[in-house]
């Protein structure tokens, strides 16, 4: 379940990156390698994942662990925190896991399929959930903690097309600050970060960070790495 690279030891606590892909999830595992944590990279493709654990340990020279998770399978998701948790205390958790479309043009309501929207909903929300409840006792027993979850332009506003994205990035919202507000009081931040944009080559958005029953807006010109510097300091900021 669990492959391991590693070129250094880190006295911090571990940063667990849910969804890491070749953009912006890999781009905040290597900001958090860089900045000291011991970093847990989780997603379905181990074999890819490894290979980004390697390239991030080797560079870094940090503790990177590769992690399968399913986030649409409880049970996948409790045995891969089992691995995770394992390696000490989780101090940040970053749920950035989503289902990819099948194409990004609009599908109308009507031929959208059950199963596929119950998947967008199982990744982007209930995933989130399970995610949350793996690493929030710890984080309450110690009286600190940060999880950030990750949005887009969906989160904010209904898309005529799309409906199975929209819907799961709306409950993960909505999930973030029911969190936010019961677990603030108890040393832990949650915030909600929407990348109004999209991850690669430069474009102007804005990116709206919402946590504690607040927002802040920034207009910005997008790149993973840039990105992921912005999420390394909401986690700096508390």
């Amino acid at each position: 379940m669990r492959n391991m690279a590693s070129s250094g030891a880190s006295a911090r606590g571990i940063a667990a990156i849910v969804g890491v892909g070749p953009k912006l999830g890999r781009s905040i595992a290597r900001r958090f390698a860089h900045e000291g944590y011991t970093v847990a990279i989780l997603a379905r493709d181990l074999g890819r994942l490894s290979r980004f654990a390697d390239e991030i340990a080797r560079e870094e020279k940090a503790q990177v662990f590769a992690i399968r998770i399913d986030c649409s399978d409880s049970k996948s998701v409790k045995e891969a925190f089992e691995g995770v948790l394992s390696l000490g205390f989780v101090e940040v958790l970053v749920y950035n896991a989503y289902k990819p479309a099948m194409s990004w043009n609009p599908i109308n309501f009507t031929d959208v399929r059950i199963d596929s929207f119950e998947k967008s909903l199982a990744v982007s929300s209930v995933g989130a959930f399970h995610c949350a409840q793996q690493v929030l006792p710890g984080m309450v027993e110690r009286g600190k903690g940060t999880i950030l979850f990750t949005g887009c332009s969906a989160s904010l506003n209904g898309i005529a097309g799309f409906s199975e994205l929209c819907c799961g990035k709306f409950a993960l919202r909505a999930l973030s600050q029911c969190l936010a507000r019961e677990f603030q009081p108890l040393g832990v931040h949650v915030a909600h970060v929407v990348i109004d944009g999209v991850v690669g080559p430069p474009s102007r958005s804005i990116c709206t960070l919402a946590g504690r029953g607040h927002q802040r807006r920034k207009g910005r010109s997008w790149l993973g790495n840039n990105t992921a510097v912005e999420v390394l300091g909401i986690v700096q900021d508390h």
